[in-house]
């Protein structure tokens, strides 16, 4: 019979790789970082897909789903952590946003990688403590939470990677109500019910 080890379910928590994605339709960020006994290790790989080469948006479309399929064959990620915005006036807009997002997560699911969607203010949130931070913000957080040297030249790749470092908050540390604070204002940020 089958016997339940707890601690092999500790081990996938506690060391896991996250791929993080910011989908679009012209540029898609993605970041994947090592999570080693609970605590982000490293930075495996940030980087961006340019698509507006692209006249077709079935290409587009193609070529995501290609690019994300090859960062699971060479990172083997455990999870995927995708960026979905939920609503925009602009319905054609979001449309295409849906394609690309669906597309990645199809990379991913043919693969059997769980995914979990993150709204764009969960993630800036999680990140700085507003969901209303900049792109720039983000990064600037991201830069220092990492020990990162320099920007890449869009921050779409970082916006990607804020996607991973969100999940990982997210769910590393369930003693501080479900998102592991990386510093004091984090906690109170996410905890302000902790404040008497």
């Amino acid at each position: 019979g089958l016997i339940f080890a707890p601690t092999t379910m500790q081990n996938t928590i506690k060391n896991r790789i996250i791929l993080g994605i910011d989908p679009g339709t012209t540029v898609t960020g993605y970041g994947i970082i090592a999570i080693e006994n609970n605590k982000i290790s490293h930075l495996i790989e940030m980087g961006y897909l340019k698509l507006d080469g692209f006249e077709s948006h079935y290409l587009r479309l193609k070529r995501i789903f290609e690019r994300v399929q090859s960062l699971i064959n060479q990172h083997h990620p455990d999870e995927l952590a995708i960026e979905a915005p939920f609503y925009d006036k602009n319905v054609q807009s979001m449309l295409k946003l849906g394609r690309a997002q669906g597309v990645a997560m199809a990379a991913a699911l043919v693969q059997e990688i769980p995914i979990t969607e993150y709204a764009p203010r969960k993630v800036k949130q999680s990140i700085t403590g507003a969901g209303t931070a900049s792109k720039e913000q983000v990064a600037a957080m991201l830069m220092r939470l990492l020990h990162l040297t320099e920007l890449p030249a869009y921050l779409d790749a970082t916006d990607g990677l804020a996607v991973a470092v969100c999940h990982y908050l997210q769910t590393s540390n369930p003693v501080l109500g479900g998102g592991g604070a990386t510093n004091w204002k984090t906690f109170l940020t996410q905890n302000p019910n902790r404040i008497k």
